[in-house]
């Protein structure tokens, strides 16, 4: 039986957090560190399909966290299917080359449909009266009942919105361990948001973020001393690291003043409408995709996005290969944020008429991502109470709107996106092996080979190896 692998995805982690997490930043004791190339857009979907799959986004086709789903006449963020991912993933090539093998993934995205043998992804359970509770999705099934015994309902409340905290990852290491001490597959990928929150809410280099890394580091803690009895190698990446942030970028209101966007209205609520817009943006932290519907439009739209204060450059598709970006799926063009600012999703032009899930965290309604819904509005001194007050609702099982986010994106100072400008600032990885060419810098396309070479599983003749 070979000595499992498993790949912590800690979330913002940066060579700067790490002096603050000492028992992440040990793994590299015995094993190595090395700098992480990540890819743009660097957001979670993007990324992991790319350490999962050795592909750039415009191969495996997860050019955002979500983006506009043309065939549909929709933009759709945060899918879950892994059918959505272009490529054989990693556990398939091992499987496929190392009969016998299995591989469980605890959260990393796109969980749902895919070939792991144990997976298990937040998944609330959608009423039929409208109401949402906690829970999440888990194969084999009797996997979700031992592990929500043991541990609760997944923490869906504390793992997004103004409650995000801690108690998320420490359910997603209890069930790491349950796992690996359960069925001990030969590859775990665990991944862990808490570095997420407050350094979006509070900026990197706040005593926020440090205590934040500090509590990270002491609830994984017990998993890696698993690891270690286990003999288990341990890698631990990020995605990509959050830098300060102060300047919001509001792309659609000004592809709207411009007579490009279109919005339609019900009950004085303005919804955009991507059918009969000539262009508009799904903004994604730092960069934003914009659909333009007529090429004859592109020349002005993208003269128009570039000239907004904040916007460091806009790729065509041209551009967007320089990058691996080019994808059906990517907007005719890309906009990608300077270092301090970062694009808002924000259409409407006056806050009473916005949509009444603007007030509220709905990462599935939205058309782009919205990092206000970490706050209970500051400006509201009943935000909290009346989020107490509907869960006393959500408890007696009557409906209820949680209106609590904030349209004001000034108290965002934290943000990601675009390829960082600076090493300490950027995305790291640790390997506890020595295993693995260790190097001074791996690119996002190469930790697929790592995984595979860590695992021991034979590459083919024509794959050689990446030095």
């Amino acid at each position: 039986m070979t000595a499992p692998l498993i790949v912590l995805d800690v979330v913002g982690m940066t060579p700067k957090l790490l002096d603050h997490m000492p028992n992440l930043a040990a793994l590299s004791d015995s094993g190595w560190r090395a700098e992480l190339g990540t890819v743009l857009p660097a957001v979670t979907c993007s990324a992991q399909s790319t350490f999962l799959t050795g592909l750039t986004p415009a191969e495996h086709g997860i050019v955002g966290n979500g983006w506009y789903f043309r065939d549909l006449g929709e933009v759709h963020l945060w899918r879950q299917h892994n059918k959505l991912v272009g490529g054989e993933k990693v556990w398939e090539t091992a499987r496929a080359r190392l009969p016998g093998h299995t591989a469980a993934n605890i959260c990393w995205w796109y969980a749902m449909g895919a070939t792991t043998e144990f997976t298990v992804t937040p998944r609330p359970v959608y009423h039929a009266d409208g109401r949402k509770s906690p829970d999440c999705y888990a194969r084999p099934p009797a996997l979700h009942d031992s592990l929500t015994a043991e541990l609760g309902p997944f923490p869906l409340f504390q793992y997004w919105g103004p409650t995000a905290s801690i108690a998320s990852s420490r359910w997603i290491v209890g069930a790491a361990k349950r796992v690996l001490w359960d069925h001990r597959p030969d590859l775990l990928l665990v991944y862990l948001p808490h570095l997420d929150y407050d350094l979006q809410r509070f900026g990197p280099d706040s005593a926020q973020a440090v205590a934040a890394a500090k509590a990270l580091d002491a609830e994984v803690a017990p998993l890696l001393d698993q690891a270690r009895r286990e003999g288990a190698t341990v890698v631990a990446l990020s995605e990509y690291g959050i830098t300060a942030a102060s300047k919001p970028v509001d792309i659609n209101r000004a592809l709207r003043a411009e007579g490009l966007l279109e919005v339609y209205v019900q009950e004085g609520m303005e919804y955009l409408d991507p059918w009969t817009s000539r262009a508009f943006a799904v903004a994604d932290h730092q960069v934003a995709h914009v659909y333009v519907a007529d090429e004859a439009d592109r020349a002005k739209v993208r003269d128009l996005v570039a000239g907004l204060a904040g916007v460091d450059e806009v790729l065509d598709r041209s551009g967007q290969a320089r990058y691996g970006l080019d994808h059906e799926r990517a907007g005719e063009l890309v906009a990608v944020a300077e270092p301090d600012a970062w694009f808002t999703y924000y259409y409407w032009l006056d806050d009473d008429r916005a949509p009444d899930f603007a007030r509220g965290v709905e990462i599935h309604r939205k058309p782009g991502y919205d990092p206000a819904e970490l706050f209970f509005n500051p400006e509201d001194p009943l935000a909290k109470a009346k989020a107490g007050l509907n869960l006393v609702k959500k408890k007696a099982g009557l409906r209820y709107a949680m209106n609590v986010v904030p349209l004001d994106p000034r108290w965002v100072r934290g943000s990601h996106g675009r390829l960082p400008d600076a090493a300490e600032d950027g995305p790291v990885l640790l390997c506890s092996s020595e295993q693995g060419a260790p190097r001074d810098r791996i690119a996002a396309t190469e930790v697929r080979d790592l995984l595979l070479d860590l695992q021991g599983v034979p590459r083919n003749a024509k794959e050689g190896r990446r030095r």
